[in-house]
């Protein structure tokens, strides 16, 4: 793999095996972790002091053009929203890059929209469920 900073083109989002077809935006993981106050009453310098907690992947946004057609990746999603049950899903970047983040997730939100003078749109929010990975494509 090349693995250099490159352009976003060519980016998917997969749920299962099959991309989402349409998608003008994914938004990235949001690693983050609880802490736990481990302060004492002897503490010496008056600050508090703190270990790490659970973990939590967050979201992943996404949106793009609606398009019905696409039974295999938008309307997967909805299916997902629908039944409430947790899917492989995963980023994966382009070759350029050559990293993939691979995560199950449950759908949170999808939505549709109009505008006046504007193709019809899509959204969807995905909770991350677990621990993600981020690996070298192919790996």
């Amino acid at each position: 793999m090349a693995n250099e900073i490159g352009a976003a083109i060519g980016t998917a989002l997969k749920i299962g095996t099959t991309a989402v077809a349409g998608l003008t935006s994914i938004g990235g993981l949001e690693l983050s972790a609880d802490t736990i106050d481990i302060t004492t009453l002897d503490v010496a310098d008056g600050y508090r002091t703190f270990i790490q907690g659970l973990k939590d992947a967050g979201e992943v946004s996404i949106s793009g053009f609606f398009d019905a057609g696409d039974t295999t990746g938008q309307q997967a999603l909805l299916t997902a929203f629908e039944s409430g049950t947790e899917t492989a899903m995963s980023i994966v970047f382009p070759t350029t890059i050559g990293y993939t983040w691979s995560f199950n997730a449950i759908v949170t939100g999808f939505s549709t929209g109009a505008e006046l003078e504007d193709a019809v749109t899509f959204e969807s929010t995905l909770k991350v469920s677990g621990k993600p990975t981020l690996a070298a494509s192919g790996t």
